[in-house]
């Protein structure tokens, strides 16, 4: 039961990472995809109706993550207490210069709505790999189970981590590209004009960042975590998730050539989904390195039970949702049609 629950918990984020990725990314390249106001307007209308939606994701994967395996989140939360703040803040930001920028029209305020939209998403992106990078190479635990570790120490893989060395901040750059090149593959097909073909420019060169990156904390993950190289030559069938990310990646740049927008963006979910997918495969079954394991799953296995009918429930209600506003908003977006497709939505 706990192998389920530990796979339910990987979907979850792996989903999340796909639909809210392309909204950080069109973030991340939202002052250099858009020059002008109404530029910028559109890249929030390609956005607008479905970016709070996606993080629901999120909160479904940190619930689960507290029914399924309460010791984990209870030493996460405490152990990533200061990033967990940054990052909440950061979403609130984001949030806020969204809102903001589509209800108040100003000259003074709008600049400092799009810095703060642009910088927020930039700065999730990099947390949320840094996040995953100390996943797969372990924290600090203690005795009882829990540990802290600051912001940063040294930088280096010692007895004295921090959240950021260089492994982390290395896994957070290519979380930043791979998202930007993601959100820029989202707004190319969503938008026309320059703002399509600079995001297009954009995915472009960060492909070559994402290929050169991939390949260089692959090899250090091997060195680093001795789990993931135990289970892919345990289970040689794992191997199929890096393949999926290969083939993702490689077709990138075969549609963008072949300028086919939507197989281009979904290649780029392929190739996210593959390296999530890896991590969890190779880390498996620890989510943090010795704290929890089956064992742990099985232990609650009991209490577990009774819930699973209310999570399946929330996230069909969830899926429902999202593929409502996906229907209603789908094709490109511009002001005039966002707001006559929100009236369609109220009747």
């Amino acid at each position: 039961m706990g192998t389920i629950w530990f796979w339910l918990v990987a979907i979850m984020i792996t989903i999340y990472v796909l639909l809210d990725g392309f909204d950080l990314g069109a973030g991340a390249i939202h002052l250099l995809a858009a020059k002008t106001d109404e530029e910028r307007r559109q890249v929030l209308a390609s956005i607008g109706p479905v970016w709070d939606g996606n993080e629901v994701w999120l909160l479904a994967a940190g619930g689960t993550l507290y029914f399924a395996f309460p010791a984990l989140y209870a030493s996460a939360f405490s152990g990533f207490y200061l990033p967990l703040m940054i990052v909440l803040w950061l979403l609130i930001l984001r949030g806020a210069s969204i809102e903001f920028r589509n209800h108040i029209q100003s000259a003074v305020w709008d600049p400092l709505w799009d810095f703060l939209f642009c910088t927020s998403s930039l700065l999730l992106a990099v947390f949320f790999g840094a996040a995953l990078g100390n996943v797969v190479r372990g924290v600090p635990l203690d005795a009882s189970g829990y540990f802290f570790e600051p912001l940063w120490t040294n930088f280096r893989l010692d007895d004295e981590t921090g959240i950021l060395d260089w492994y982390t901040i290395l896994v957070g750059v290519l979380a930043l590209l791979a998202l930007m090149m993601h959100g820029g593959l989202w707004v190319q097909m969503k938008t026309s004009g320059e703002v399509s073909r600079r995001a297009k420019r954009v995915a472009g060169r960060a492909w070559w960042g994402v290929v050169a990156i991939t390949a260089i904390v692959t090899a250090l993950t091997f060195r680093i975590q001795p789990q993931v190289k135990e289970n892919f030559t345990t289970w040689p069938l794992g191997f199929v998730f890096p393949v999926l990310a290969v083939a993702g990646i490689a077709g990138v740049i075969f549609e963008l050539r072949k300028h086919d927008e939507r197989k281009a963006f979904f290649a780029s979910c392929a190739y996210l989904a593959g390296m999530l997918t890896s991590v969890v495969f190779g880390v498996y079954p620890m989510v943090l390195p010795v704290l929890v394991n089956r064992g742990d799953g099985k232990s609650r296995r009991v209490r577990l039970e009774d819930r699973i009918g209310l999570v399946d429930h929330r996230n069909h209600s969830g899926s429902g949702i999202f593929y409502l506003c996906v229907s209603l908003f789908r094709g490109q977006s511009s002001g005039r049609q966002r707001l006559a497709r929100l009236r369609r939505l109220k009747h």
